[in-house]
């Protein structure tokens, strides 16, 4: 028999097997009214009142319903109450001007809009058929007792709409099916060895790529969801103690302010020898890798992916083989992307591109042929990446715009600032290739210190202990802070901006 698989079976499972345990601990700390502990039960009676409520707005099956918000538990039973019956779910990163909100709201055809009580000023630039305001209406969005209509369900519809993360232009809508997102949440927590002892702390924001399908992998195993609203290192440390936290998704920028919180923490480290973190969003510093591993005590997991694949294409997790290894060289190894995932296969064409089949990969873009004939050109995913696959492991070499190419050799930007990484008085850094006369681009690094007067020769010269001379920066540039994503991703088209101002190509 075939059944078709949607993100509601998760809630259903979690309502079946462990309807009386807590499912989530909301921010305790927000503009809203704390929701606090909910059970599964209470989470899935809620899921069908949202879902309800939507049939008695005449929201059809297909309906977007946009949603602009912080981690909230709120947000957490949307994902069930509005895809579950069979409507779109579009998440709106809430860092993005009211501008960008608009089109995404716009472009999407949502007829529904609901923010954030902190958000609440978007709702006198964005205009939209139906709009509501987390906590003050409350009665309004999970107002109904009736039981939802019932939705036959189908694996190829689209569950969600999750907008590109705003590095170009205009973001695309990438439309992500129930299959897809049901394949990738069994996939991912399968190989990050989610169960039902699990306590799993939101770091990851939920509309990111669905927070990489956590709150579907988590919620069908039984883990208890700890919602965190912002990020702040010692603030993760005091939750994962609170609450036995036991896993979390995080970007390298996450995980450098809880090693930066260290030195303040008094007493034993939270989760030492009990947490995993699964890191992502850009490969880090192999030293940020050893520092987790040892300061922290936690275990390091790193995937590769993106919005466009669910995430999850591979994963980079201590191997057996490796036991006998230094250190070091476990976490330079845990640097690389990874081994493919059950179901992925990977590929590298001609140009260096990485390429992926999956049964999680984008179903389109949605209004966007055009960029979905060329995403998906010859039955593969176009990554943008480049990088290099052998013995069954991808080795991410740089997004294939941000290779220098200098004095006619190319050089790539990762490398370059894990050099840099490096060294003790680096706290961030971007490498770019910037114009120049002699070298075509010449290799820029733009550096954040911890304050302490290391000037531009003595990190050269470090560099030059790792690096190949025409590798290392000619230029490096001190800045107070670096351009980055509300996920923790550089925004390096902002970097080079003021570089290239002027210049007909991006490229010289």
């Amino acid at each position: 028999m075939f059944f078709a698989l949607t993100v509601k079976d998760f809630l259903d499972r979690a309502e079946t097997v462990y309807p009386d345990r807590v499912g989530v601990v909301d921010e305790p700390d927000q503009v809203a009214d704390s929701w606090g502990e909910l059970t599964y039960a209470e989470i899935a009676r809620r899921a069908r009142s949202q879902a309800a409520t939507l049939d008695e707005m005449g929201v059809p099956v297909g309906g977007r319903v946009a949603i602009v918000s912080h981690n909230a538990a709120r947000l957490l039973v949307s994902f069930f109450g509005v895809s579950g019956w069979g409507r779109v779910l579009v998440p709106i990163n809430f860092r993005l001007a009211p501008a960008e909100i608009r089109y995404i709201v716009e472009h999407s055809g949502a007829e529904v809009l609901i923010v954030d009580p902190a958000l609440k000023h978007l709702l006198d630039e964005v205009d939209c058929k139906r709009t509501f305001v987390l906590g003050e209406d409350d009665d309004k969005i999970w107002a109904s007792s009736a039981a939802p209509r019932a939705w036959q369900g189908d694996e190829g519809a689209t569950a969600t709409i999750n907008y590109t993360s705003g590095t170009t232009a205009r973001p695309k809508g990438v439309q992500m099916t129930h299959r897809n997102l049901w394949i990738n949440a069994t996939v991912f927590g399968w190989q990050a060895s989610v169960s039902d002892r699990d306590v799993y702390l939101h770091t990851l924001p939920m509309f990111h790529a669905n927070g990489w399908g956590h709150p579907f992998t988590a919620t069908g195993m039984g883990v208890k969801h700890v919602v965190i609203r912002q990020i702040d290192g010692a603030e993760i440390l005091r939750r994962i103690e609170q609450h036995g936290v036991t896993y979390l998704c995080a970007a390298p920028a996450v995980v450098s302010a809880v090693l930066d919180a260290l030195p303040g923490w008094e007493g034993e480290v939270p989760g030492r020898d009990t947490v995993r973190v699964i890191v992502a969003g850009a490969p880090p510093p192999t030293r940020t890798i050893e520092r987790v591993r040892e300061e922290l005590g936690w275990e390091f997991i790193q995937i590769y992916g993106l919005t466009e694949t669910a995430p999850l294409l591979t994963m980079s997790r201590m191997r057996e083989e490796w036991d006998g290894f230094e250190p070091h060289e476990q976490a330079r190894l845990l640097g690389r992307a990874g081994a493919p995932a059950i179901g992925v296969r990977i590929s590298v064409d001609d140009t260096g591109e990485v390429l992926a089949q999956s049964n999680h990969n984008l179903e389109s873009y949605w209004q966007n042929p055009e960029a979905t004939a060329e995403a998906l050109a010859g039955g593969w995913f176009h990554t943008g990446d480049g990088g290099t696959f052998e013995d069954g492991q991808l080795v991410i070499a740089d997004r294939k715009k941000d290779v220098i190419i200098t004095g006619g050799e190319n050089v790539s930007s990762i490398e370059v600032e894990d050099a840099l990484a490096s060294h003790p008085a680096v706290r961030e850094v971007a490498v770019i290739g910037i114009p120049d006369e002699k070298w075509g681009e010449l290799v820029t690094a733009l550096v954040v210190t911890d304050g302490s007067s290391v000037t531009e020769a003595d990190l050269i010269a470090h560099c030059r202990t790792s690096l190949a001379g025409y590798k290392c920066p000619k230029r490096i540039d001190f800045r107070e802070e670096l351009a980055r994503t509300a996920t923790g991703k550089l925004q390096k088209f902002k970097l080079r901006q003021e570089y290239w101002t002027g210049q007909d190509r991006q490229v010289n």
